[in-house]
This record gives structure tokens, C-alpha cells and sequence, in this order.
């Protein structure tokens, strides 16, 4: 039997309005939407001819896709205390989150070899609320591996310039210009052109004389400001000049910053597309946006997060890139949503307590990027629109991920995905409320939002309902088709 979905407020993301429609959606028994009912009378209509419909009736509350993130870290197998599947999807479905695509690092093993990925999704089965893509990893010692992983199903291949904290750095190894560009020169000798390669691009910098007079700040380790100091813009401006040749170098190929910080690497990513013509993008994250370096209190490692979270002027710039749409190569907002023990974050009492230089980075804020978002853009000078955050969250993060043709917009033939929230709603966040496997380590505690998620609908199924909870795990895998001669024997599923 099909499904009804009716709200009075319906954005489809399918071009074809601005303002949200009074209507309903019809989904058939495989979660496929069937038919969109664009007014009241064709609703009626509808109805009046239809018997034995099951209706879900939304109201005044906003119904449009569901957000897709691109950028997430789960770290199951391995350090499941730190973040597994089951409570990271559960934090993205209480976030209007329908779509998360795995980063490869931090579980154990990191996800560089066909072994680990098939590892990893033979644990995810039976545990996911929401869909679940994976990226493969690229490191020195995998050259073999990644036309296999390509074949097997993974959105791309992402590397990181720069070593990750141990002990993380020893399994996600950092890769070298001279291992990249040989990495590449093997994709495209054997005819894979296709794949999309993404970047953690910050790069070390040479040690200074300037670095030895650092010590004074070094010496209080519980200061932001001691730790900012170790990561500037400019590992990020060096990472980025690399980024930019190769793609120059590569024009047929897609290439993809992640969570870039900031600000000054814009002009360079902009004059690489207009000068070479390359495929080039990036993402920026909820923090970048809406927290900065003078909020950082003493001691408040769960602020931490490479790169780091830079000045308060560094957002406008960031802000302005992105609602300048497709004049500009940062497309889409990513969560970076990577979640540890109190431990591993010093967070816990003792004399490594609040540690900037010895905490794990990473920010916890899945299932908080729509409202951190939107209650940000809605201070900005031109407020932050639906159709961006619809564009910026949905429709370009399926298209990075090469599922914009079943993903990321409300029509006939796509996923019946759906987030359902009322924008004008406050709340304030507590950790109570919070689903990820570490509820307490998130900077944006106590923060009063606007944006509240009343409902996520993932293939027409009802994954999350407020004040009622979660519904069965039965979110699947997405695996990424190719036209690579290793995909024959893959099987698609979507």
C-alpha cells in the first residue's frame, strides 16, 4: 500500500519554487517516491480518488530532503567507545540526517584496503538508521588497494598531507607529494579518470627561529591560543597551492578539499577553476561558521578540531563563498563530525586535563549541523535562505558523492527521504539530548538554537520521531557505481 506524506509546507529542492508548497508526497511499498502533489486541489483530488491510503500528516512543520553528510567519522571496528555505527546514525537521524558517508580513518583498521571496507560493512549491517557510503583511504603503502576499492563501491579515495595524532597517525599514514602524484599517474595509466580524490589539506610547515620563542605560550597547554598557535593558515595556504597544480595538472579529474578552515585559501581555489579549468571543490563545517578563537574558554579541549577553529573574521568571508553558489569552488557544508572518549579528548580530571597540545581533535556535531547553520545564517546581513541550506546540505553533497540521481531532492523516482523541522522552533542544547556515543564533548553545550527536527523519514521508513524515538535500524549501504572494468562483478545498492 502506498504512503501519503502531507505537510503545508513542502520544499521539493527540484527548482521549480522558493517559497515551500501546501501539497503531499506519494510513496510506493519500496520507499520510491511515486507522485508529487504540487497544491491543495491536486491533493484533494487525490484523496477524494484514492482508498485506503496511509497519511502522515506533517502540518505547519517545513518537510524537504534529507540532509546528506558527506563527512563523518565513525571509528567502528576498533574504538566503538569513540563512535559507532549505531550511535552515530542514530545522532544523524535526530538531525534530519538521512545520508552520512564514512571518512576512513580512525577506526581500526582504517578503511585502505577491500579486506577493512567489507569489515566494515559487515559490521554496519543490521545497526544503521540512516544510509551509509564509505570513502576509501589513500596512504603510502596502498597503491595496490585502490583500484579495488574504487571497484568495490567506496564515493572516492581521501588522503590526509599532513599526520593525523597518534595512534591514529601510524594507521592513517600521511601521504607525500611524491606518493600522490605517483598514486595518481597509476589511477590514470589504468584508465581510471573518474574518481574523485579528497583531501585533509593542511601541510607541515619547516621549523623557524620564530618557533623558539614560543615557549612562553607553550608553557600554558590549557590556553587556546598555545594551540592555535601550532596550526596557522599557512599549512592550509601550502596544502592548498598542491592541491591546486595537480588539479590544474588533471583537469579531468575531480578533486575535493574537506573541512577547509581558512578563509585565505579562497582566492586560490577560485583562480585554479577560472585559469586551468579544473574540478575543484570543497567544504567548510557548522564550526568554521559559526564558532570562533575568541569563544574558546580555557581548558575547552571539545573545541578542538584540525585545522582549528580560526578568528570571528574569518566566517564572513566563508559565508559570502558560499551563498555566491556555483561562482564558487566551496559547494557544500560537512559536518566533520568526529567524536572521542572524555579521556582521549582530555576532558577528564587529573593533570591532563584540558590539554590543548595533547587532546584529540575533532568536534562533535551531527546531529546539531541544521540548527548551528541556520541559526547562524539567520544573523547574517542577507539571511541564509531554504534554498541554500537545501543546496548547500543536500543537492551538492549528493552530487559530490555521485548519488544526485536518486538523492537530495523531493521528486518521482528518488528516495523518500525526508527531513521534517521547524525552523522558527528554539531549543538549547543539552548533552541529555544528545545521541552520539560521547554526549558531553561538544562545544556547542548550553547554546540556544533555532531549527528543531521533529521527524526523519529514510525511504519512507520512520527513523526518528520527537518524543518518540527511533525506529528499526534498516538504513543500507550505498555503494558508488563505476564504469571501471573491476565494477562488473559489484552489485549497486541503493
Amino acid at each position: 500500500m502506498d504512503l501519503l506524506f502531507l505537510s503545508r509546507r513542502i520544499y521539493l529542492g527540484d527548482g521549480s519554487h522558493v517559497e515551500p508548497l501546501h501539497g503531499g508526497i506519494v510513496v510506493d511499498t519500496e520507499g520510491i517516491i511515486k507522485r508529487v502533489l504540487r497544491s491543495p486541489q491536486e491533493l484533494n483530488t487525490y484523496l477524494y480518488n484514492t482508498e485506503s491510503e496511509a497519511v502522515y500528516d506533517f502540518g505547519d512543520l517545513l518537510l524537504m530532503p534529507g540532509l546528506i553528510d558527506a563527512n563523518v567519522h565513525i571509528n567502528e571496528p576498533g574504538r566503538k567507545d569513540w563512535e559507532g555505527f549505531a550511535t552515530a546514525t542514530k545522532a544523524a537521524a535526530a538531525g534530519g540526517v538521512t545520508t552520512i558517508i564514512d571518512r576512513p580513518t580512525n577506526a581500526t583498521p582504517t578503511t585502505v584496503s577491500v579486506s577493512a571496507l567489507k569489515n566494515k560493512m559487515g559490521i554496519a549491517r543490521g545497526k544503521i538508521y540512516v544510509d551509509v557510503g564509505f570513502w576509501g583511504g589513500l596512504v603510502p603503502s596502498n597503491a595496490k588497494e585502490l583500484l579495488p576499492l574504487l571497484a568495490a563501491g567506496v564515493i572516492g579515495l581521501q588522503c590526509t598531507l599532513c599526520g593525523s595524532s597518534e595512534p591514529v597517525g601510524a594507521e592513517f599514514a600521511a601521504t607525500s607529494e611524491t606518493q600522490l602524484r605517483t598514486a595518481l599517474k597509476e589511477l590514470s595509466q589504468a584508465g581510471e579518470t573518474e574518481a574523485l580524490i579528497a583531501f585533509h589539506a593542511e601541510l607541515p610547515l619547516p621549523p623557524t627561529a620564530a618557533d623558539d620563542d614560543d615557549h612562553d605560550e607553550e608553557a600554558n597547554p590549557r590556553a587556546y591560543a598555545s594551540f592555535l598557535r601550532t596550526r596557522p593558515a599557512a599549512m592550509e595556504l601550502e596544502a592548498v597551492r598542491l592541491i591546486c597544480q595537480l588539479a590544474g595538472e588533471q583537469p579531468l579529474r575531480r578533486f575535493h578539499i574537506i573541512n577547509l578552515s581558512a578563509a585565505q585559501c579562497l582566492p586560490l581555489l577560485t583562480d585554479c577553476q577560472r585559469q586551468t579549468g579544473a574540478q575543484l571543490t570543497a567544504d567548510t563545517c557548522p564550526h568554521y561558521l559559526a564558532l570562533s578563537a575568541e569563544q574558546v574558554p580555557d581548558c575547552g579541549t571539545e573545541w578542538k578540531t584540525w585545522p582549528p577553529i580560526r578568528e570571528a573574521a574569518n566566517q564572513q568571508p566563508l559565508w559570502q563563498a558560499l551563498l555566491e553558489q556555483q561562482a564558487s569552488p566551496l559547494q557544500l557544508i560537512a559536518s566533520d563530525h568526529s567524536a572521542a572518549t572524555p579521556g582521549a579528548r582530555c576532558l577528564i580530571y587529573g593533570s591532563g586535563r584540558g590539554n590543548f597540545l595533547k587532546a584529540w581533535p575533532g568536534i562533535s556535531s551531527l546531529q546539531l549541523s541544521l540548527p548551528v547553520v541556520w541559526t547562524r545564517g539567520q544573523q547574517l546581513a542577507t539571511p541564509l535562505s531554504l534554498p541554500d541550506v537545501h543546496r548547500l546540505m543536500c543537492w551538492q553533497p549528493a552530487q559530490l558523492c555521485g548519488i544526485s540521481h536518486f538523492k537530495g531532492r523531493i521528486a518521482e523516482g528518488y528516495d523518500a527521504d525526508f527531513c521534517i523541522w521547524s525552523p522558527e522552533e528554539q531549543f538549547n542544547v543539552c548533552a541529555d539530548s544528545l545521541h552520539a556515543a560521547n554526549k558531553s564533548a561538544t562545544p556547542y553545550a548550553g547554546q540556544r538554537l533555532s531549527g528543531v527536527v521533529h521527524a526523519t523519514v529514510v525511504r519512507g521508513l520512520h527513523v526518528y520521531q520527537q518524543f518518540e524515538g527511533f525506529g528499526q535500524p534498516l538504513g543500507k549501504l550505498l555503494l558508488r557505481k563505476s564504469s571501471h572494468k573491476l565494477v562488473k562483478k559489484q552489485k549497486f545498492i541503493n
